[in-house]
């Protein structure tokens, strides 16, 4: 029942996004840009484990990984508007920032 009560709040704050942004592209993006899915995935994590150490973990990845969502947000606009199909688009500006800050940290001996 757990389970199924953490997929279901999940799933309505994404519908909730992306049926705001329907109606309002700026209220849509507001939801979304607030942290609602790391702070779910930390109280759940704490809830199941009652590790805070794990939640530092999480955290910390989570702020290292930002930043390449950031380069996302800004590079797949550029690819759309070039041209580029959405569905080729997407994939590609996530394997370019995830892939550039995966591979920074680890050269220079960031461990997530």
């Amino acid at each position: 029942m757990y389970l199924l009560l953490k997929f279901g709040l999940s799933a309505a704050i994404v519908v909730a996004v992306s049926e705001i942004a329907k109606r309002s592209t700026a209220a849509g993006a507001l939801v979304a840009s607030l942290p609602l899915t790391t702070l779910l995935a930390m109280i759940w994590l704490y809830y199941e484990t009652g590790s805070s150490e794990r939640i530092a973990a999480l955290s910390t990845g989570v702020f290292w990984l930002v930043l390449p969502s950031l380069v996302l947000l800004l590079a797949l606009p550029v690819l759309l508007r070039q041209g580029i199909n959405f569905w080729i688009a997407l994939p590609a500006a996530c394997a370019a920032a995830y892939g550039l800050m995966l591979f920074g940290l680890r050269r220079y001996g960031v461990a997530l």
